[in-house]
C-alpha cells in the first residue's frame, strides 16, 4: 500500500508581474520566480543580491566574540616559535575545521600539530589525557580547539592549570558554564555581537583564518562547502555564500587528496553540486571516523604526496563502502528486535558499532515514525543514539530522567548516551509514560511543503537550468518540490541492490519523464495499478551516455480513495506485511486471497470495513466460470448417456463418464445433482438410476442450477473483472 510519509501544504501563488519581469531578466522562468518570491526575495534589489553573492557581504571576523584576543594570542605563540595544537574532531565538519586552521597557520610560518579525537578511545571534545600527553610530550604551550571545545571543562583547566593557553573556536550549544579558556570564539557567544548564529565549525575556523591572515581566504572555501553542508547548519547568509563559492572551488580543488576522493566517487568535478558533498564527499569523510583513526582524513585534505594521499582516498571509500554493510547488518538485527506493540523501540545489542547506531536509529524512525534508541552494550554499558519524530521532544523526555544515565546531551529529534544496562527498561518505560502524559499523537505526520504544482506536460530541460540558478540548497533553503497529479504511470521497474529502488515512466500528453523512488522496489505493481496517485517530486538532471534529460526524484506519494491491487496475475506472490481477509480483520490493507462459494459470504467479510487497500488474489477452488453451468446439448449428452444404462455407480465410475462425454467432471457433479433436483434420477448407495417415468420440467426450474448460474456470474466478476468493478460490487 502506498502511504503518505508527511502532511502536504501547498504555498499560495502570488501574480507580482514586476518581480516576475526582473527574475526574467535574470534568466529565470516564472515558477523560479515564484519559488523565490514566496520564500521571501521579493524586491529587484533583494534579487541582484541572492543570485549575485559577494565575498564583501560576509561578516567581520572581529565581530566574533574573543576574535581579537584569539588572533593576538596566536600571532604571539608564532613569533615566539611556540608549538601549537590544533584539536578537532572526528566529523567532516571537525576534520574540514582541522584542516583550514593547520594550513592558515603553516602559512603564517607556525609550528603546529593536529589531532582528531578517536571516538571510541577519547570520546567527543577536549580530552585531558590527550591533552597531557601533548604538553608532556610534545612541548605544545597553545592549543586551539576546531568544533568543539565548549563541554570540554576538565580538559581545558588542565591545560591552563599547566600554563598552556587553550582558545576554543566552536558553534555547538553553549551549556550554561563555560569553560575557563584563554579564549571563546563564538557565534552564539552571550557577550558577542556576531549578526549570524549558524556557522558551522569549520565556518568560525574560517573566520579565525580570515582575521589571522587578513583577509578572505578563497582557496579555503572547498573545505568550508564540505563542513558546513556536511553539518547540516543553516544554509542561508553567509554560509550560502560560502558554501557557493565553495562549491567553484571544489569543481578545480588542487587538493589531490579531494581528486582521489571524487574520483572514486565517479563524480565529474564538472557536475559537482551541493548533493554530491552531501552523499558522496561527506559521508566518505565521516565513514572513518565512524570506524577507525580519523587523522588520516587531515593528511587527506592538506598533503601533496600524491602517492600516500591516493593511499588514503582508498583506505577512506573503503571504510565508506565497509560503513554500509554495517548499518545495513545492525539495522537488520535492530529491525527483528522492534516489537510492535510499544509506543517507543529501545533496541540494543552487543557487538554492535557505536559509530554507525546514530544512522540505524535515523533509518527505524523514518520506517516506524516512533523515538528509537539503538545502543551497543560493552562491559555492562550500553552506548548509542537517539532519534526521534517532530511530535516529541526526545531530549526533554530524556533530561527529565538523567538519573538513569552516565552521560547524555542532545536536543529535540536526537540525543546521545550511555547508561547501565540496569536502566535499559526504565528507559523506555520513561519514555512511554512521557508520551501519554505528554498526550502526544504519534500518529501525526511532519509537515512537507509543496513550493508548486507542476504540470508534467509543461515541463523541460529549461525548467530545471532555471531552477539551478538557485542553487545551492540545504537547511533552510530546501531543494524545491513540486505537487504532481494528473498523468499516467507507463511502466516500472527495480532497481539497485535486492531490488530495493524504483524506476517509474510518467507521462501526460507528448512528455514521458523517469521518475527514481528510493527504497520503494517493493511496491512496483502498487504504482502501476493505483488510481488518483499524487506526487511530491524534486527536479534533477540524468546524464547517461552522453544524453541528458530530466529525471524526478520522489519525496513522497499519497492516493486519494481506496488502493486497489491485482495480485491474480502473479504466482505465488502476496504483499509483505498485508494480512488475508478474514471475519475478524483489523487491518487498514488486505488480501483478498479466496474467494467463498458464495457471492453473500464475500459481502459480509466487506461489510462496516472500510479497507485503505484491497489486493485481489481471488483464487477460486472450483472454477465454474471456466466450465459454464451447462449448455443444452450437454445436458441432452449426459441424459442420453444414462438412459443406456439402468444403473450407474456415480462413485467410482463418474471420472470416466466425464472424459467419456468430454464434459467437466466438476460441472457434470453439479448436473447429477440437478437431475436429482428434478427426479430424473435418483441414486441410492452411490448407485444412480433413470427415473423413466419422470415428469417433463426445464432444466432452469432447478434452483441448484439458478445457484450454479449465480455462481458462475460471481466468479467471472472475481477473475475477470477489474479491481474497481469488483470493488463497486462489494460496496453494493
Amino acid at each position: 500500500m502506498i502511504l503518505s510519509k508527511y502532511d502536504w501544504e501547498l504555498m499560495p501563488g502570488f501574480s507580482d508581474q514586476t518581480f516576475i519581469k526582473a527574475a526574467k531578466k535574470e534568466g529565470l522562468d516564472v515558477l523560479a520566480a515564484q519559488i523565490l518570491y514566496e520564500r521571501g526575495v521579493q524586491t529587484a534589489d533583494a534579487l541582484e543580491t541572492f543570485l549575485h553573492p559577494s565575498l564583501d557581504q560576509l561578516h567581520d571576523p572581529y565581530l566574533l566574540h574573543d576574535m581579537d584576543r584569539a588572533v593576538e594570542r596566536i600571532r604571539q605563540a608564532i613569533e615566539n616559535d611556540e608549538r601549537i595544537l590544533v584539536y578537532g574532531d572526528y566529523d567532516a565538519d571537525g576534520m574540514t575545521s582541522a584542516s583550514i586552521l593547520k594550513e592558515a597557520l603553516e602559512e603564517m610560518g607556525a609550528e603546529c600539530q593536529v589531532y582528531l579525537p578517536n571516538r571510541f578511545t577519547d570520546g567527543y571534545g577536549p580530552n585531558q589525557s590527550i591533552y597531557k600527553y601533548f604538553i608532556e610530550q610534545e612541548g605544545i604551550s597553545l592549543i586551539v580547539t576546531v568544533d568543539n571545545g565548549v563541554a570540554g571543562h576538565e580538559a581545558i583547566s588542565y591545560a591552563q592549570e599547566m600554563d598552556v593557553d587553550v582558545i576554543v573556536t566552536d558553534h555547538h550549544s553553549l551549556p550554561e558554564q563555560l569553560p575557563d579558556a584563554y579564549a571563546i570564539v563564538h557565534p552564539e557567544h552571550p557577550s558577542g555581537h556576531y549578526p549570524f548564529k549558524h556557522l558551522a565549525g569549520c565556518g568560525v575556523a574560517f573566520k579565525l583564518a580570515t582575521a589571522l591572515l587578513e583577509q578572505v581566504q578563497v582557496e579555503f572555501l572547498d573545505l568550508v562547502a564540505i563542513g558546513t553542508i556536511a553539518d547540516m547548519v543553516s544554509l542561508t547568509d553567509e554560509n550560502r555564500i560560502m558554501v557557493q563559492y565553495g562549491l567553484s572551488v571544489l569543481k578545480q580543488t588542487e587538493r589531490v587528496g579531494l581528486q582521489e576522493l571524487l574520483k572514486l566517487a565517479g563524480v565529474d568535478p564538472v557536475n559537482l553540486d551541493e548533493e554530491t558533498v552531501g552523499f558522496q564527499l561527506a559521508p566518505r569523510l565521516n565513514a572513518l571516523g565512524r570506524l577507525d583513526d580519523p587523522n588520516p582524513a587531515a593528511e587527506l585534505l592538506t598533503g601533496f604526496d600524491e602517492e600516500e594521499v591516493a593511499g588514503i582516498a582508498k583506505m577512506v571509500d573503503k571504510k565508506n563502502t565497509d560503513r554500509k554493510a554495517l548499518v545495513q547488518d545492525i539495522y537488520d538485527q535492530a529491525r527483528a528486535m522492534v516489537n510492535p506493540e510499544k509506543p517507543v523501540q529501545v533496541l540494543a545489542a552487543e557487538g554492535w558499532n557505536p559509530g554507525v547506531l546514530g544512522i540505524v536509529a535515523g533509518l527505524l524512525l523514518e520506517e516506524l515514525q516512533q523515538p528509537i534508541i539503538v545502543l551497543s552494550i560493552q562491559d555492562g554499558l550500553a552506548k548509542g543514539s537517539a532519534r526521534s519524530p517532530e511530535a516529541v521532544d526526545i531530549f526533554q523526555a530524556l533530561n527529565e530522567n538523567r538519573h538513569l544515565f552516565l552521560a547524555f546531551g542532545g536536543h529535540s529529534g536526537a540525543a546521545g548516551m550511555t547508561l547501565s544496562v540496569e536502566h535499559l527498561d526504565a528507559v523506555s518505560t520513561a519514555l512511554a509514560h512521557f508520551i501519554i502524559e505528554q498526550n502526544l499523537d504519534l500518529t501525526s505526520k511532519a509537515k512537507l511543503v509543496l513550493d508548486e504544482e507542476l504540470d508534467l506536460g509543461q515541463l523541460s530541460l529549461e525548467t530545471v537550468k532555471s531552477l539551478a540558478k538557485l542553487a545551492p540548497f540545504g537547511m533552510d533553503y530546501a531543494k524545491p518540490t513540486f505537487y504532481l497529479r494528473d498523468f499516467h504511470v507507463e511502466s516500472a521497474r527495480t532497481m539497485g541492490q535486492d531490488n530495493l529502488h524504483l524506476k517509474l515512466r510518467l507521462q501526460k500528453g507528448e512528455v514521458s519523464v523517469d521518475l527514481v523512488a528510493f527504497g520503494q522496489g517493493k511496491l512496483a505493481q502498487e504504482y502501476t495499478q493505483v488510481k488518483n496517485l499524487e506526487l511530491a517530486v524534486q527536479l534533477s538532471v540524468n546524464q547517461w551516455n552522453g544524453n541528458t534529460s530530466i529525471q524526478l526524484i520522489l519525496v513522497d506519494a499519497r492516493v486519494n480513495g481506496v488502493q486497489l491491487f491485482d495480485i491474480r496475475a502473479k504466482t505465488n506472490q502476496l504483499p509483505a506485511s498485508v494480512p488475508i481477509l478474514s471475519q475478524d480483520i483489523q487491518s487498514d490493507s488486505v488480501v483478498l486471497l479466496e474467494i467463498p462459494e458464495k457471492a453473500a459470504d464475500l459481502r459480509a467479510l466487506f461489510m462496516d470495513k472500510d479497507f485503505q487497500a484491497i489486493y485481489f488474489k481471488n483464487q477460486i477452488k472450483q472454477d465454474y466460470y471456466l466450465t459454464g453451468y451447462g449448455t443444452r446439448e450437454q445436458f441432452a449428452k449426459f441424459y442420453k448417456a444414462i438412459y443406456q444404462f439402468p444403473e450407474f455407480d456415480v462413485r467410482y465410475k463418474l471420472k470416466e463418464l466425464a472424459d467419456y462425454l468430454k464434459i467437466p467432471y466438476i460441472l457434470l457433479v453439479k448436473m447429477v445433482q440437478i437431475f436429482q433436483e428434478l427426479e430424473f434420477v435418483t441414486i441410492t448407495d452411490g448407485i444412480m438410476s433413470v427415473n423413466k417415468e419422470a415428469q417433463k420440467r426445464d432444466i432452469s426450474e432447478s434452483q441448484i442450477y439458478q445457484d450454479l448460474k449465480e455462481t458462475v456470474r460471481f466468479q467471472e466478476l472475481m477473475a475477470l473483472g477489474t479491481p474497481q468493478e469488483i470493488y463497486d460490487w462489494l460496496k453494493q
